[in-house]
């Protein structure tokens, strides 16, 4: 360094940092000797924070806003550096911007695939990916744990622990969710919150705060994911008659599906096929046949002095005739019949009084 440019540093005197990159976290202010003036003019923008170092040791930390240098408003280092009376010649400090901006976009994904227990597939293996975003939410946290002495610290240089972090709890979430698999799209962000949930101490051991935490994908080996095409053709098939019928009428369309000998055999055979197929699928959707009800036997109920008696079936009532007590004025009822009727009059009871007689001979000859 020139003389010049040594006498220039001395009597520079404002302390600022503009950040073009989009990815610098912490930025130390460069000034030869790290020589401050009393009275040097310090600005702190939006989305950062300067931090004071001396001789080591973390000091005063300034938010956003304008600040002159002096005794009143560094506290921590006019105590470390013993000044009482305020300080006349320039101090030697170290001063970091740290940037507190998010830092979006940032990606994460497993890098072996994770087992899980699913009621539909069994044991699958699957693996995530998504984004993420992270702040620094304290700078002088973020320093002393993650910094160090770095002069410029940018996020892939913690992203890759974070990524590492995500992963891991990723692992324990899909685990103690026990959501099938069928149904992990549709709880995306419920599961992204309880990433969030878990992760987010593990971050402020840091001084970070993870803000947000995306999941854009839960993907499932070729296998299983072909196993979940077939399902879902088999239900868009729908009526597997209607659709080997018209399989069998698209074959019509086909080029070369007719002219020949040939052709019109192998249409024959394939209509013949799939009616076997559909009649085969009917009589198995068909219920079993079951034999009709069993017929109901006929039963009286007979009036006996002015009571009613019974139900008696054929026999008894048989038996009723031989003993006298049914006789073809008896009234009787069964069920089905307006009312009361006489039994002789009944087609049911001609069995239970006998064939009727015979008519008379006539006379015999006069002589």
């Amino acid at each position: 360094m020139s003389l010049w440019d040594k006498i220039k540093g001395e009597f520079i005197d404002i302390i600022e940092w503009t950040d073009d990159s989009n990815d610098t976290m912490v930025y130390r202010f460069e000034r030869y000797g790290n020589q401050i003036k009393n009275g040097a003019q310090l600005t702190v923008r939006e989305s950062q924070v300067a931090v004071f170092i001396n001789e080591g040791q973390l000091a005063d930390v300034f938010t956003p806003g304008r600040y002159e240098l002096t005794t009143q408003n560094l506290p921590i280092l006019s105590t470390l550096k013993g000044w009482k009376y305020g300080f006349n010649s320039p101090f030697v400090a170290e001063v970091y911007f740290v940037n507190t901006k998010r830092f979006t976009d940032l990606k994460w994904g497993t890098m072996n695939p994770i087992m899980m227990r699913d009621p539909d597939f069994g044991i699958v293996r699957v693996r995530a990916f998504g984004t993420y975003e992270i702040r620094v939410s304290d700078a002088a946290q973020f320093l002393r744990e993650v910094v160090g002495t770095d002069g410029i610290f940018t996020q892939d240089e913690i992203t890759n622990q974070i990524r590492n972090l995500i992963a891991s709890q990723f692992a324990d979430v899909i685990g103690q969710a026990k959501i099938p698999v069928l149904d992990l799209a549709g709880n995306y962000k419920n599961m992204g919150d309880m990433l969030v949930n878990a992760i987010a101490p593990k971050c402020q051991e840091y001084g970070l705060e993870l803000t947000r935490m995306l999941i854009e994908n839960i993907s499932l080996p070729p296998e299983v994911e072909e196993a979940i095409d077939k399902r879902s053709s088999m239900g868009a098939i729908g009526n597997m008659d209607q659709f080997l019928k018209y399989q069998a009428a698209e074959s019509l369309t086909q080029p070369g599906g007719g002219g020949t000998a040939s052709d019109a055999m192998g249409m024959g055979m394939g209509f013949a096929m799939a009616g076997q197929m559909a009649q085969s699928m009917n009589q198995q959707q068909q219920p079993a046949a079951t034999p009709p009800p069993v017929p109901q036997e006929i039963v009286y109920f007979v009036a006996v002095n002015g009571q009613q008696t019974g139900p008696f079936n054929m026999q008894q009532l048989s038996q009723m005739v031989a003993s006298g007590e049914l006789v073809k004025d008896s009234l009787v009822w069964r069920a089905g019949m307006e009312g009361w009727a006489a039994a002789g009059s009944l087609p049911d009871l001609s069995t239970v009084f006998g064939p009727p007689a015979p008519p008379p001979p006539p006379p015999p000859p006069q002589p």
